[in-house]
């Protein structure tokens, strides 16, 4: 048992609690929706789950600083959870299923803060995944009942399925070029966008993925979970870990390949 297995068996009550919040507001008719300074939408369901993780937390790890999406920083020390309440919420207020609650807890290390536990739970598809530092990544309903996940062999562009989030942020940073090679390169190309094409990369029935900008409580979760599963998370600039603003995930066989073709050093 790990030492942060307490941390993760928490991390699990904290998404059944947030699954029961958000999945009780999906599809209603009167959700209210925002927009926020930077155009994204938040919705009084995105702000609900984050105020019951938090008050959560506050009481179970006291000593614990806190950073969400929805209501920045709280606390200082080696310590931080990081949480996305809703990731997808345009999927959300639109009645799409796919949308996860992304929790993570992140331990100050000699190369910084790094995430120790992970936990994305998408309660309108039916799916959880998690991980904790060095005891690999799991799927299934609880704790008992869960699936190893490990990342796929494939070798090969040609044989490799390739999924993203949109063609837009490429284009607007002056990469859609070596977006559209490696995408003609590979075998297939889907865009599942979010979180969810990072936990098929863990599952391996997808070999990799990118996002050309992400903040932290967007990659946290997602990041420990393909790295326990045997797979690579890094940043375009090679950088590992979810601290570069952009993501490129991988089974860890094409990510120099990954990176020559989208990456700052490309």
């Amino acid at each position: 048992m790990s030492d942060y297995h307490d941390d993760l068996r928490l991390a699990h009550v904290l998404a059944d609690a947030a699954d029961a919040a958000t999945m009780d507001r999906f599809k209603a008719l009167d959700l209210k929706v925002e927009t926020k300074p930077d155009m994204t939408p938040v919705s009084e369901a995105d702000k609900a789950a984050e105020e019951l993780i938090r008050g959560s937390l506050k009481r179970a790890r006291p000593r614990d600083a806190i950073l969400g999406e929805e209501f920045g920083v709280e606390g200082t020390g080696p310590r931080r959870w990081v949480v996305d309440p809703i990731d997808g919420t345009k999927n959300y207020v639109r009645g799409v299923p796919v949308w996860a609650t992304l929790i993570s807890l992140m331990a100050a290390g000699e190369g910084g803060y790094e995430p120790v536990v992970g936990v994305v739970s998408a309660p309108a598809l039916g799916r959880r995944w998690w991980a904790e530092k060095g005891g690999g990544a799991h799927t299934g309903r609880s704790l008992t009942s869960a699936t190893r996940l490990r990342v796929s062999d494939v070798a090969s562009l040609g044989d490799a399925s390739f999924a993203y989030s949109s063609l837009g942020g490429w284009e607007e940073r002056g990469r859609l070029d070596g977006f559209l090679d490696l995408a003609r390169s590979c075998w297939r190309t889907r865009g599942y966008g979010d979180f969810w094409q990072y936990m098929m990369v863990a599952e391996g029935s997808v070999d990799l993925c990118a996002e050309p900008e992400l903040s932290l409580w967007d990659m946290a979760a997602p990041s420990i979970v393909v790295q326990e599963a045997g797979g690579r998370f890094t940043g375009l600039d090679g950088q590992d870990g979810p601290h570069s603003g952009n993501a490129a995930a991988s089974n860890g066989i094409l990510h120099g390949t990954l990176l020559d073709r989208l990456g700052d050093r490309g």
